[in-house]
């Protein structure tokens, strides 16, 4: 059976899906270079088809993200939604949502939709549409790797389907959803919104506030949560979702409220006591759902769960005792959802069943004859060679202390690059993340850097007592001791780190540049960022890759098997 999952909102992305195996999954912003791409990710559906020699009339079912999705929205359209949650016109458009008006609207972007599917080449009747939580519950059972006993499944986020959270006990594949939580008690959005208080851009730029939240002093991080403290609680009847508290409004509409609640704050109070809150929150809605069901067994998706610094927290619970979180668990991740629910749903008794999630390097890559074409045509101006093994000679410059982007195979799906499009440099020398951040990225200077270390270096740099698998960036780890051998991807203030364990398996190539550096070091981890420039898409193809390159401070580049070198170093 081929299925095809389409997210067709913010951070547009699609996932093909063939006899239960995930065969590609890419998002549309890699093809449009827009940033968080919103819309129909026709480029990331013809990639995939393409790639497998598949017409649109063999897909046995396309399943969408959501039975409803909003208009595509640009950046400046959302800023403008967010400045005018909680006016008079935006209060009148909530309360129209429980009208009949509401219907109509949803009927009329639902065809829209539909006559997007149409011209990509698809029929109405291949067409389904899985309900927004239920695609981020499905993505996090079947993409987890249990498939015997009952998993409690947990899904946050700003909104899908008028939810921003559910929980469910699934069992033998088939999900009993126990509490869904109303869009108005968003946690997501209240994070959304502040995000755009501290002047930054909701729905991107929460991963700020997360990196400045651990520079902030404990009491001023404790003052702050304690004002949030009253936006949501925990109903004394025993029912396991949360709840506003008294005189809150509906959160899509607390602009002004959050505004004044927080008025007169420093921004590293303010972000210290969100991160602060946001913890006490999700770790009480685990610990609680986990004692009502007895299953410690837990799988995580939803924008919310991107926050790494509460996905350590609940690893760290007592009542936890194994976790999966989905990665780049935000609506893009739907595309993986509504296909595996689709999937589950329809699949006979003699079809395979779907496999656990394995690596994420997805995506398109790049023949050497296309590689070589690009830098015919962009290389004349820079040092081009091809060393007897790229490895090695990446192993020697990260040794002798220089930063590498590395250009090769398939691109990883989703926020996190992990190797295959990163940016390489030595994780002990401190003064590279000033010439990354300065040079390259032009990223705030408190965010921290990621680690990609060997699995089998693991114990040596973090601490993880249960064994929880962290192959995505998607969960934090106190350090140990030893970990001064990666301290420019420590977070300074709290020891923590965030680390990509990367198994020989699942990307030979790159692990062998970690053996080769430890060869020469003794470090079994390197540096990685992704190789992008703020604010943009991660490269997805030799043509960006050379875009990259040539804007930014960036001396070396191994794409495929050639290494690009600028002549002149770069000044400190």
């Amino acid at each position: 059976m081929i299925v095809l999952g389409i997210h067709d909102g913010h951070n547009a992305a699609a996932c093909l899906l063939m006899d239960g195996k995930v065969m590609g999954a890419v998002q549309e912003e890699r093809f449009s270079r827009i940033k968080n791409h919103d819309g129909f990710p026709f480029k990331s559906v013809e990639f995939l088809l393409r790639g497998q020699g598949i017409d649109p009339k063999d897909v046995d079912c396309v399943s969408l993200n959501g039975r409803h999705m909003p208009f595509p929205r640009t950046r400046a359209d959302l800023l403008e939604q967010f400045k005018k949650s909680g006016t008079t016109v935006s209060g009148l458009k909530r309360v129209l949502r429980h009208t009949p008006v509401n219907l109509l609207f949803r009927k009329v972007r639902k065809n829209t939709r539909l006559q997007r599917l149409r011209e990509a080449g698809f029929g109405e009747g291949q067409a389904v549409f899985i309900e927004h939580h239920t695609a981020h519950a499905a993505a996090a059972f079947w993409g987890s790797p249990w498939r015997s006993g009952r998993v409690l499944v947990l899904t946050c986020d700003a909104a899908g389907d008028d939810l921003c959270g559910s929980a469910s006990v699934w069992e033998e594949g088939r999900m009993g959803r126990i509490v869904a939580i109303p869009e108005s008690h968003s946690l997501g959005m209240v994070y959304a919104m502040v995000t755009f208080l501290m002047g930054m851009v909701p729905n991107e730029h929460e991963y700020k506030l997360m990196g400045l939240a651990p520079y902030c002093r404990r009491e001023d991080a404790e003052r702050v949560a304690s004002r949030l403290r009253r936006l949501l609680c925990f109903p004394q009847n025993g029912t396991l979702g949360w709840v506003r508290g008294r005189g809150v409004p509906d959160l899509f509409l607390s602009f002004g409220f959050l505004r004044e609640l927080l008025e007169l704050e420093r921004m590293d109070a303010v972000a210290g006591g969100l991160q602060k809150w946001t913890e006490e929150i999700l770790t009480g809605w685990v610990a609680r759902c986990v004692q009502r069901t007895g299953i410690s067994r837990v799988a995580l998706s939803g924008g919310v769960f991107m926050n790494v610094k509460s996905n350590q927290a609940i690893a760290f619970l007592p009542e936890v005792r194994e976790l999966f979180v989905f990665p780049s668990c935000g609506d893009e991740s739907n595309s993986f959802g509504a296909a595996f629910a689709a999937y589950a749903d329809r699949k006979r008794a003699d079809e395979p069943p779907i496999q656990p999630l394995g690596n994420l390097y997805l995506g398109p890559e790049s023949t050497e004859s296309e590689i070589e074409k690009v830098l015919l045509e962009t290389g004349e101006c820079y040092d081009v060679r091809r060393p007897p093994d790229i490895t090695e000679q990446i192993a020697d410059l990260l040794a002798s202390g220089e930063i590498v982007a590395r250009f090769h195979g398939r691109t990883e799906f989703g926020a996190r690059a992990l190797g295959n499009r990163s940016i390489l440099a030595d994780p002990q020398r401190m003064e590279t993340v000033r010439r990354i951040n300065e040079m390259i990225k032009s990223r705030d200077f408190w965010m921290p850097f990621a680690v990609s270390i060997n699995r089998e270096y693991e114990s040596k740099y973090i601490h993880n007592p249960k064994q929880i698998p962290a192959p995505y960036m998607m969960i934090t780890f106190p350090t140990t001791s030893l970990a001064d051998e990666i301290r420019a991807g420590i977070h300074a203030y709290d020891e923590t780190v965030r680390p990509q364990l990367l198994e020989r398996s699942w990307n030979p190539e790159y692990h062998r540049i970690i053996e080769a550096f430890c060869a020469r070091t003794g470090r079994g981890a390197v540096l990685n960022t992704s190789f992008n420039l703020h604010g943009s898409p991660i490269v997805n193809s030799p043509q960006d890759a050379m875009d990259v390159f040539a804007r930014s401070g960036l001396q070396h580049v191994a794409i495929g098997s050639y290494l690009v070198s600028k002549a002149e170093p770069a000044s400190d």
